[in-house]
């Protein structure tokens, strides 16, 4: 989750997850299509946008893979199917969800078709089976029986959408340094502006950006490829689709295997209490990487040591934040915090910058710069496709987040954290979430539901935690598989990991887990 609040994504900026009167819609019956026979149009097909190099370079395609890329590309069928925007009025306005396909290599064992989902909301899927069978021979084999069928959810990307007018002026930017009541004020007043300004944009179609909208939208894609069932691949806010999709379709699924598993009871103030909870409790594991390397950088032979020497380093960057000449960034106390919540693939540039920011320099330490970047969003190339759209981000969550603080409860709660999580608080930043949406909360209840599941769980993980894992297996059922990394949806980019995931979609089985995403060795 895109991309403050979304459940996907580097924790940089981590954060990242409904519908109106939903009880006789969730049986899977008939009725849950809301469609009469004629109402079910097959996909339009249509020809595919082309893209340059420059654009694949942009979908985390690297050179090596581009050629695999490619020849997918070459392959790859576009389409769109028709929708209700509201499905209580089936045959009201209409809307279009884009899909693409990328038909099985084994026509004579193909065994079904097999949807993707990177995460969100908002996130666009139109690619994601390209950059996923690209990645290795592992992942390839996905497409060997499968048809794979990517898709923009509804408000995103190549699907219909509505994009919210930019806020007017230039919002509350915050000084550098710990954030003071006055400042957090102004902050959530135009946050709720915000969030009203976009809510009353068009609200007949953002009050319907809904993940149970987009797991009817997901059977309307089954039915017009001609599926009996269709199987399900998700990561990040795609599990909550997909536990979503099963719970409201139990006849219409075949295998799914959600990666990085979303909270059961969402909620944006308690996703974010878990996520700082969960970033201070595992700061424990790079602390002691860090410890048993003290020659190298100095902070401590203990992870006591070292946890004392993070804490006076965020300490000191807030007192006094440091103003690089050749970094647009200001680092303060949060900076400090940004780096101690990185996974471990990234322990030991995080060292390294701690290493060099207790050195005093006008120049921003290259550890730092190389970790993250110089702050800026570099423009996307001509014909580069939607990756995330923040409206339709902004409406799934709102759309169904109850919570909605004021902003006396929104501050006791961003002081809670901060008081509960000392190395990791400040990576979290105060701001209105869904505060002053005007659109009505739309509750999702799932539940146990038809075909085969596997739940990945990341035992160290933050962004997504394993508890929620446990929470959701307890909710809908399947089979738990656990990954001995911190790494959000690192599955498929594990070729060990990935080949296992592989095998349970052509066998329908898999065992406990993997090792996931090795911890460095130096």
């Amino acid at each position: 989750m895109t991309e403050r609040g979304s459940l996907t994504g580097r924790a940089v900026a981590a954060a990242t997850a409904g519908a109106v009167t939903l009880t006789a819609l969730i049986a899977g019956s008939p009725g849950a299509t809301a469609a009469s026979g004629q109402d079910l149009a097959s996909v339009r097909w249509r020809s595919c946008p082309a893209y340059s190099d420059d654009v694949i370079r942009t979908l985390a395609v690297t050179d090596g893979q581009r050629r695999k890329f490619r020849a997918l590309l070459g392959r790859m069928e576009c389409g769109t199917v028709s929708v209700p925007l509201d499905y209580r009025k089936p045959r009201g306005r209409q809307i279009t969800i884009a899909i693409t396909r990328v038909k099985a290599v084994d026509r004579k064992r193909r065994l079904g078709s097999l949807a993707l989902n990177p995460g969100g909301p908002g996130a666009s899927g139109y690619l994601f089976p390209l950059q996923i069978a690209s990645m290795d021979q592992a992942n390839a084999r996905l497409n060997e029986r499968y048809d794979l069928i990517g898709f923009d959810p509804r408000g995103v990307g190549y699907s219909t959408k509505a994009d919210c007018p930019a806020p007017q002026g230039q919002g509350v930017p915050p000084e550098p340094g710990p954030l003071p009541k006055e400042t957090a004020k102004l902050i959530h007043d135009s946050g709720v502006a915000a969030n009203k300004a976009c809510g009353d944009f068009d609200p007949a179609f953002l009050g319907q950006l809904t993940t149970l909208n987009s797991a009817r939208d997901l059977d309307r894609v089954r039915i017009a490829l001609g599926e009996r069932k269709l199987s399900y691949l998700g990561i990040s806010w795609g599990t909550w689709l997909g536990a979503v999709y099963r719970s409201t379709f139990p006849g219409s699924v075949g295998r799914m295997f959600l990666d990085s598993v979303a909270p059961v009871n969402f909620r944006l103030d308690d996703f974010e209490d878990g996520h700082a909870a969960g970033t201070e409790r595992h700061f424990a594991r790079m602390a002691a990487w860090i410890a048993k390397r003290d020659g190298t950088y100095g902070l401590g032979s203990t992870v006591k040591q070292v946890r004392a020497t993070v804490l006076a380093l965020g300490r000191a960057y807030d007192e006094t934040p440091r103003h690089y000449s050749d970094w647009e960034m200001v680092a303060d106390g949060a900076t400090v915090a940004i780096l101690a919540i990185q996974s471990a693939p990234d322990w030991p540039q995080v060292a390294q910058a701690f290493k060099e920011m207790r050195e005093e320099s006008d120049t921003a330490p290259p550890a730092l710069k190389k970790l993250l970047g110089q702050g800026a969003l570099q423009r996307p190339p001509a014909g580069a496709p939607e990756r995330f759209n923040a409206t339709a981000g902004q409406a799934v969550f709102c759309n169904e987040d109850p919570s909605r603080l004021g902003f006396s409860d929104a501050w006791a709660t961003y002081e809670r954290r901060l008081k509960r999580n000392p190395i990791t608080g400040r990576a979290s930043r105060f701001s209105a979430q869904c505060a002053g949406w005007p659109l009505p909360v739309q509750k999702i209840k799932v539940r146990r539901g038809g075909g085969s599941l596997v739940l990945a769980g990341h035992r160290y993980e933050a962004v997504s935690l394993y508890e929620w894992t446990k929470q959701m297996h307890a909710a809908i059922g399947g089979t738990i598989y656990t990954v001995a990394d911190d790494v959000h949806g690192s599955v498929m980019r594990v070729p060990d990991c990935a080949a296992e995931a592989v095998s349970y979609f052509n066998t329908g089985r898999i065992d406990r887990g993997c090792d996931g995403t090795a911890v460095p060795a130096k």
